[in-house]
This record gives structure tokens, C-alpha cells and sequence, in this order.
């Protein structure tokens, strides 16, 4: 099974949102409507602006910890175009 490291960006503000998941599909839905709380629900709508895909869930959690540092963040502006 493969896992997924994603980064949403908010269409109502300039926020941006880093997650995990194995199923992306019913995730990004449920960032975008069926969520009743959390981050997300307040910046809703969330669109996709990267996803990677990795083997392993220690892989995917360590990367998801890299893009949500400061390092990350700084990486992110460096290679995201619409960052």
C-alpha cells in the first residue's frame, strides 16, 4: 500500500496545509466537505498543489515532518511554483 504526502492551499486565504494519508481520494474529500473540524474546515476550499508518494509510512511520516519545519516551509517556497 502506498502513502501520501500532500500540501493543500486554501482558495479563501493564503494558508497552506500538510497531511498524510493512504487514501487520497476520500482525504482530499473530506478536507473540502465532509470534515466537521479541524485546520482545514476553516480555510475550506482546499485545492492540491503537490503530492508524493512513498512505500513505507516511516518514509512518508518523516517527510511529512520535513514539509511542515522550517526547513520544509523554506523548501516548499523553493519548489512550488504556486507556494
Amino acid at each position: 500500500m502506498e502513502f501520501a504526502v500532500y500540501i493543500l492551499k486554501s482558495l479563501s486565504s493564503d494558508r497552506h496545509y500538510v497531511g498524510l494519508t493512504q487514501n487520497s481520494i476520500s482525504r482530499f474529500k473530506s478536507h473540502n466537505s465532509l470534515g466537521k473540524k479541524g485546520f482545514t474546515t476553516r480555510y475550506r476550499p482546499c485545492f492540491v498543489i503537490w503530492v508524493e508518494f512513498y512505500t513505507t509510512k516511516a518514509e512518508a511520516m518523516s517527510r511529512e515532518k520535513f514539509l511542515k519545519s522550517g526547513k520544509g516551509r523554506e523548501w516548499m517556497q523553493n519548489h512550488i511554483d504556486d507556494y
